[in-house]
């Protein structure tokens, strides 16, 4: 509907905590490097909604919306070139949110892994299956698919736990196209992109970095800071002159993480070889510093001048909102939320549900919906008398299966009926075969 000349990559980060050196190589130096990249149009946001899913600690999401702008912004981000923004600066995100949430099932949601682990955390411990899941947990999933459909992203870059979250935007988009497109994308399906090389650092006790094993490098901490830590990672009890394995090593794949290629190979030379673990975790330190200490003095500078940050977000916003006003203006007008005078005559509305444009024009036509039940329909509607249905489908669990059954009978004709009955898929009343059949020539001789 919108062609775009450039792939446009969205990506979002909740601001509930303080970015660490697991944050920095798995998601925001790639980030930052792709957004320089020819071809794509980068959209990047602070998901502060989502924050308050998970944190009730109004201090926390604020120190975090500014740490979390602050790497960014030192990780070499250029605003100029990109779409920077706050989740919560862009009012047209919720509002499609609530259209999304109107054509989407409860079954959909049921079967999100983050309510699904909440259901199965409470049965362990013998509690009411809902006990203490709000609404907000259960909804996370929609307003998800609305941060990405509201700029039409084409890809996500997403780790794998993520991408069911992805497959849910699409299929929430797909049934709001089925239902008020007219033929039309009204939203576009996004695709996650998974990156099988990116860099999921181990933290100071081999384990994943992670906050919540509080086993985490700071980012831009001092030069001592990071010293330290990096001296406190856990190693084997090889002696010096010992060979060492660089697999499953959290020093390497520390290193690996930043270094070249080049880099990386003498690094594994010198374990093999029996570097010391002092000597081999200063090394470390030493390629770590390089990489962060250019941009620990700019990030300090904006941790420093917030109104800075916030005038950064700001001009982000304002350039977001010129994209996302008109558009939701198209989508409230799909859905019906249209001024008044716009509105068709009562007595052209109320014949409305029975016509599609193409049958008014004098041709049968295929007129595919969602219903109540969540299921997806079809009918094949005739020319004239305007409005009678000549064809009804029976339920499909997705629009694109029922999206293939409209196809074979456009391409196969009333031969695909045997194929189609026989699957319990189409109910259609052969009295009027002759007419049926005319209806179905009509259309592969002349597609609409």
């Amino acid at each position: 509907m919108h062609p775009s000349p450039t792939v446009r990559v969205l990506t979002g980060i909740t601001t509930t905590g303080t970015p660490h050196l697991g944050n920095y190589a798995g998601a925001i130096a790639p980030t930052v490097r792709a957004s320089q990249g020819p071809g794509i149009e980068s959209f990047m946001f602070l998901a502060d909604y989502h924050a308050l899913i998970k944190c009730g600690d109004p201090a926390r999401v604020q120190s975090s919306t500014l740490q979390i702008a602050a790497s960014w912004l030192a990780a070499g981000l250029e605003p100029r070139r990109v779409t920077f923004y706050r989740q919560s600066d862009i009012p047209e995100i919720p509002q499609l949110c609530w259209l999304l949430t109107c054509v989407t099932g409860k079954g959909l949601l049921n079967r999100a892994h983050a309510y699904k682990a909440a259901l199965d955390k409470n049965a362990a411990a013998a509690l009411e299956p809902d006990d203490g899941v709000t609404a907000g947990l259960f909804m996370y999933p929609v307003l998800m698919a609305a941060d990405i459909l509201m700029f039409r992203a084409h890809r996500v870059p997403v780790g794998r736990d993520q991408v069911q979250h992805i497959e849910m935007a699409r299929d929430m988009a797909a049934s709001f196209n089925h239902l008020y497109g007219q033929g039309q994308e009204l939203l576009t399906l996004p695709s996650a992109q998974i990156d099988a090389d990116m860099a999921l650092l181990p933290g100071l006790d081999g384990r994943k970095m992670s906050k919540s094993y509080d086993n985490v490098i700071a980012l831009f901490g001092s030069r001592e800071q990071l010293r330290k830590q990096i001296m406190g990672i856990v190693t084997d009890s090889r002696a010096p002159g010992e060979p060492k394995d660089t697999e499953g090593s959290t020093l390497f794949a520390i290193y690996k993480a930043f270094a070249t290629p080049e880099e990386s190979a003498a690094y594994a030379r010198a374990f093999a070889e029996g570097i010391a673990w002092g000597e081999a975790k200063e090394r470390l330190f030493e390629r770590l510093d390089q990489e962060i200490a250019p941009k620990r003095a700019h990030y300090a500078h904006l941790m420093d001048n917030p109104r800075e940050v916030e005038q950064t977000l700001l001009a982000g916003a304002e350039k977001a909102r010129a994209l996302a006003a008109p558009y939701l203006r198209e989508l409230r007008h799909a859905v019906g939320l249209r001024p008044l005078a716009s509105a068709p005559p009562a007595s052209a509305a109320a014949r409305a549900p029975a016509q599609t444009a193409a049958a008014a024009g004098g041709k049968p036509a295929f007129k595919q919906y969602r219903e109540k039940d969540g299921r997806f329909y079809f009918k094949l509607l005739a020319a004239q008398p305007a409005g009678k249905v000549l064809l009804q489908s029976r339920g499909f669990d997705s629009p694109q299966e029922a999206g293939k059954a409209v196809k074979l009978l456009q391409t196969v004709g009333i031969q695909a009926l045997a194929q189609l009955t026989k699957d319990c898929i189409i109910a259609a009343d052969m009295a009027e075969k002759t007419e049926l059949e005319h209806a179905l020539r009509q259309l592969m001789d002349d597609p609409v």
